[in-house]
């Protein structure tokens, strides 16, 4: 690859006016930056808006000049103080999450509703008092602190738990006394992409990176992770490096302890594609005690980064783990360790549903399946024979089913669109279950209408789609649409409650959720039917959710808007570029808008097993045919497009949605207004507090409705 710098030209280019929404937009500097990629000369004008927003002052001051431009458009839009209202009575719901079970103890978020952060509690016994034992609405004046990811000792006497700040990736983990509430032990810092896992009482392990130069904190490449064992009450200093692979940096490692601490479980991958290698330390010293960390010796038990394999548990010298090995929809195998050589063996075959997780509870395999993007569950015999199936309420996802050998107790939650998540206690020694928590609600949700549809993409494809809307909503003329999908990296889009959308809906909306290719709604085919190679065929199958929704009257033209996130930002990027005429309003967030230098930045080099190698020819021009960033049709009228972003999103780094915005303003696109929404002190969206997320989508959709002429301001008043 041949580059060349051209600095001297650098040019400024002019104010942009969009018409009809009255905007000017700032001045964006450009710079003639060409690379000459496989006998392609690519240009990328805009490269200056890569840099951190923290270190680049050219940068910050653009940031401020499009949010000065954005914010005053935002503010003045009809109905969004009553769409704001409407959200906030929707978040105002105590809610809670799957309760984990420890030394006779119960730990669960709660959150009352408004509160910007969920504190965790503890409730000793199940009918005991529950107690608040971490905060976090106190750590931070913005609320953009927050209480990320925990895991309570075996015992239930201490608890380790993440800290998230400002949205960023990068975790500090902290460990308190469940009895007295004190932090016990040094901070550990540099924490990514972990798991927490307790070895015995005494202390855990959790996956980091070396710490980053000062400045590269949020752009540097993710690489070179260590799994590290850190014992409680000492500095992380004299924690043990106990896994890592220096001569394959690319790898990233993730560790689980089977409950009876006899295996240390190592799962290693590359990049996004589920494959894994699985290697194993050996820690009992028998008699209940463990091993020292210094005797620890990792072996490997399957090599190779050619399947699926994700651990379920381990009961003594037997482990049980879900593969797609000759399973594309997935099975259920145990590992026999008991000889000088594993043995697997099937437990339970692959079905026509994909298995989405398997857990062990009691003396049961709790088995969760997705049939057309809808969740069903049902319980086996750990060698595999049928025992009940699981009662759901309706068109639903069903998560959780936690729990370890010899307890019968387990908690799922269960939620749908029109239904927050009701948490429940099951017993998979009777198969009965019982309401934990159950949040009391604003609306009925027998209001709304909960529907799937089939259509069919452009290569004959039959795809799903759910349609949801208030049951008294009149479509003789069709009515304002929000049409999301994400699309990508075998993850599926299922079933459930969000206050935002089901603030859309109460106004008279319909929204629509399409379960299009580069999922796991339909197991490996259907994931890799959107991706690489076949990437288009996710765009088109969006594009044919459009057309249906259009053909069946449910929507117009001009009452059409889209929406994704991150990979589903990328969606909304890709097909506006292939379709302009065929959306009024369009919301791209957090996106991967440059497909030929997304894997340079932070966890982008993991992408690869979806998109492809930018620095390989045939993935180099499959990968340039879709990239939003350099497919803008300059002279095409283009809809109204709001992108956000965040200053501190290190995973998708900012300076996709950057540039994105920098060229479509640039571009003849027609008098629809393409503002951007930069937050501050927020990332790819974890962790965001809820005031935020209230402030940020009644901007959003409130652009949306003004677009697609949904009337937020009556409605409201109603």
């Amino acid at each position: 690859m041949r580059l060349s710098f051209l600095l001297g030209a650098a040019v400024m280019t002019l104010s942009v006016p969009a018409q009809a929404s009255g905007l000017t937009y700032p001045e964006t500097r450009k710079v003639d930056v060409v690379e000459d990629q496989f006998g392609v000369k690519v240009a990328d004008p805009y490269r200056w808006l890569e840099d951190d927003v923290r270190v680049n002052p050219d940068v910050a001051k653009w940031v401020e000049a499009q949010n000065a431009v954005s914010g005053t458009y935002l503010e003045k839009l009809p109905g969004r103080e009553a769409l704001k209202t409407r959200m906030k009575a929707l978040y105002d719901y105590e809610r809670f999450s799957i309760p984990q079970k420890a030394g006779g103890h119960y730990f669960f978020t709660k959150n009352n509703g408004l509160q910007n952060q969920s504190p965790l509690y503890v409730r000793n016994g199940l009918r005991g008092q529950d107690r608040v034992l971490i905060d976090p609405n106190g750590w931070a004046k913005d609320g953009a602190t927050a209480l990320d990811q925990w895991e309570p000792s075996p015992d239930g006497k201490r608890v380790a738990y993440a800290i998230q700040d400002g949205g960023s990736d990068w975790r500090t983990i902290r460990v308190p006394d469940v009895a007295s509430g004190e932090t016990v032990g040094d901070e550990i810092r540099w924490a990514k992409f972990t798991n927490i896992a307790w070895v015995g009482n005494e202390g855990f392990l959790y996956s980091r990176f070396a710490e980053p130069q000062k400045g590269a904190e949020f752009q540097a490449l993710n690489e070179n992770q260590t799994l590290y064992y850190h014992r409680i009450g000492t500095p992380q200093s004299d924690d043990k490096p106990v896994y890592a692979t220096p001569d394959r940096p690319k790898l990233g490692h993730s560790a689980q302890v089977t409950h009876d601490n006899r295996w240390v479980v190592i799962t290693s991958a590359e990049g996004t594609d589920e494959k894994y290698e699985i290697s194993l330390i050996p820690i009992a010293a028998g008699k209940g005690r463990i091993m020292p960390v210094a005797q620890w010796k990792p072996r490997t038990l399957i090599p190779g980064l050619d399947h699926d394999w994700q651990l379920i548990e381990g009961m003594g010298d037997q482990l049980w783990f879900v593969t797609d090995k000759d399973a594309p929809r997935l099975k259920v195998v145990k590992a026999d360790l008991s000889g000088k050589n594993a043995v697997f063996s099937d437990v339970i075959a692959e079905r026509s549903e994909p298995l989405a997780r398997a857990q062990i509870v009691g003396n049961r395999l709790v088995l969760s399946y997705l049939k057309d993007a809808a969740s069903v569950a049902e319980m086996m015999s750990l060698d595999g024979k049928p025992l009940q199936r699981i009662q759901l309420n309706a068109i639903g996802t069903a998560s959780g089913f936690s729990g370890k050998p010899g307890d019968p107790e387990t908690y799922y939650a269960f939620s749908s669109f029109n239904q927050p998540g009701a948490i429940y206690r099951f017993d998979s020694t009777t198969g009965k279950s019982s309401v934990f928590a159950q949040p009391k609600l604003s609306f009925v949700p027998a209001d709304i209408s909960i529907e799937q549809r089939f259509y069919t993409s452009r290569d004959g494809t039959r795809v799903p789609m759910f349609v949801v809307r208030k049951k008294d909503l009149d479509l003789a003329k069709g009515a304002p649409t929000l049409l999301y999908a994400y699309g990508g990296f075998n993850l599926p889009q299922l079933p459930g409650f969000d206050p935002r959308k089901m603030a859309w809906i109460q106004s008279g909306g319909v929204y629509v959720l399409a379960n299009i290719r580069g999922g796991s709604e339909y197991g490996k085919a259907w994931h890799d039917g959107g991706r690489l190679l076949n990437k288009q065929n996710v765009f088109d199958d969006f594009i044919a959710a459009g057309e249906y929704l259009i053909a069946q009257g449910i929507t117009t033209r001009d009452k059409l808007a889209i929406e994704g996130r991150s990979n589903g930002g990328l969606l909304i990027g890709a097909v506006v570029n292939q379709r302009p005429d065929l959306f009024a309003a369009g919301h791209a967030a957090v996106g991967v808008m440059d497909m030929l230098r997304f894997d340079r930045f932070t966890a982008g080099r993991y992408w690869v097993d979806d998109y492809g190698y930018p620095n390989r020819e045939a993935d180099f021009r499959n990968l340039l045919g879709y990239s939003p960033y350099h497919n803008i049709k300059s002279g095409v009228d283009y809809p109204a497009l709001i992108v956000t972003t965040a200053d501190t999103d290190d995973r998708v780094v900012p300076g996709h949605s950057f540039k994105y915005t920098a060229a479509l303003q640039a571009a003849q696109t027609g008098d629809k207004p393409h503002i951007i929404r930069i937050e501050t002190r927020a990332g790819h969206g974890s962790g965001k507090p809820t005031d935020k997320l209230i402030e940020e989508y009644s901007d959003i959709y409130g652009f949306l409705a003004k677009w697609t002429g949904l009337e937020l301001e009556d409605d409201a008043a109603k």
